[in-house]
């Protein structure tokens, strides 16, 4: 089973008054939250569904405390986390200061086996 598209028409921001184009666009086919995810890893080891889903709630606590602290999150192969911000630009460095940050996201970078996911993906339209 691939991923699902369906077909989006979109204007072009450049040139509101050109027609419009159509666009493939991923369908969502649900979602798996933390306590599925505990079930699943839990399936696959000797350890319970509480323990895995302690664990991952401990991850969560784990990186969000890093990335506070300005640390990169490094998970292996899974990827890493970093926090980026957007600040006013000024003519000197002097005159930079914390209160011209003006949007902070976090970044997360793919590994290898995940970047290479994007290359062995197969789509079809939705219905």
């Amino acid at each position: 089973m691939g991923i699902k598209i369906k077909t989006q028409s979109r204007k072009n921001p450049q040139d509101l008054t050109a027609p419009e184009k159509f666009y493939a666009a991923a369908v969502s086919n649900g979602e798996t939250d933390m306590e599925a995810l505990a079930e699943m890893i839990a399936y696959q080891s000797t350890l319970t569904d509480t323990d895995c889903y302690a664990v991952l709630r401990s991850l969560e606590y784990n990186i969000i405390n890093e990335l506070k602290q300005g640390r990169i999150v490094k998970l292996g192969s899974l990827g890493n986390f970093q926090v980026s911000i957007s600040s006013e630009g000024k003519v000197t460095p002097e005159e930079v200061t914390a209160a011209d940050v003006t949007k902070s996201r976090i970044l997360f970078r793919p590994g290898k086996k995940l970047r290479n996911l994007l290359g062995n993906l197969s789509y079809q339209k939705a219905s």
